[in-house]
């Protein structure tokens, strides 16, 4: 499938800001199948210089200073993707340095008694998969950014984020490497809004290499996900970091869309 994402990010803030440092994780990734065949980065105010480099987990950052003074900071990155039918791994074994990455426990992903009574009672990746899907319910608004498995295991709710960090940490306590992925996820039956950001996770299996599982949807990736970043967890890969000199409070506005072309 060919996709066009289109991510506008709107900084606001209730008084003017002297300085602004900005991080972004919106070029889609290339590899897996998956093709970045056009990506343009715009700013308002324009003009300003952006600077690229690729992250330790081969993520491609965008960064900029606005140095004078601003109350507002849009940035839009549109993109062109094709997609494969599913994750195409190239079956290399994951270094002893990715190893240490993708075993170990995270603040977001701890190994917490139950998390591992979960892993425990649902040996497998899959299983583990569908024993999140089943065990939780979606629902916006119960969790924030900086929920941690363990806490939405005892919720009993949350979004995609704290699914996939629920099965990043019950494959690692059973010795499954797994990585957080971080994209979009297309759904044509939508009207209007048929995008979202979304999140799922890679998990290793020795001759199938990594396969991506989304346990929000209880699925392997299609054709239908848009691969960003991938990390320990959602603290590797969020879309936009950044800090700024003032005393005004900011105000964080996103929109996501995708189309088929």
């Amino acid at each position: 499938m060919i996709l066009r994402v289109e991510h506008t990010t709107e900084f606001a803030y209730d008084g003017p800001i002297a300085e602004a440092y900005t991080e972004l994780r919106l070029r889609p990734l290339e590899g897996g199948g998956q093709h970045c065949s056009s990506f343009r980065l715009d700013t308002q105010p324009p003009g300003v210089r952006v600077r690229e480099y690729f992250d330790h987990f081969g993520n491609a950052v965008h960064h900029f200073d606005v140095l004078e003074s601003h109350d507002r900071l849009l940035v839009t990155a549109a993109s062109e993707v094709w997609t494969p039918q599913t994750l195409v791994s190239d079956r290399v074994e994951p270094t002893p340095l990715e190893l240490h990455d993708y075993l170990g426990p995270t603040s977001y992903s701890p190994f917490t008694e139950p998390i591992r009574e979960l892993a425990a009672a649902h040996p497998g990746a899959r299983e583990l998969m569908h024993a999140v899907y089943t065990g939780l319910v979606y629902e916006p608004g119960a969790t924030d950014v900086q929920t941690r498995a363990d806490e939405v295991l005892a919720l009993g709710r949350g979004v995609c984020q704290d699914f996939a960090h629920v099965l990043l940490a019950a494959c690692r306590c059973e010795g499954i490497p797994a990585r957080y992925v971080s994209g979009y996820l297309y759904d044509p039956t939508l009207v209007g809004d048929n995008a979202a950001s979304h999140a799922w996770v890679d998990v290793w299996e020795g001759e199938q290499g990594w396969v991506a599982l989304d346990p929000t949807h209880d699925r392997e990736q299609t054709d239908a996900y848009v691969r960003v970043a991938v990390g320990r967890d959602y603290d590797d890969v969020p879309p936009t970091r950044g800090v700024y000199t003032g005393t005004a409070n900011e105000i964080l506005s996103v929109r996501v869309g995708l189309q088929s072309l």
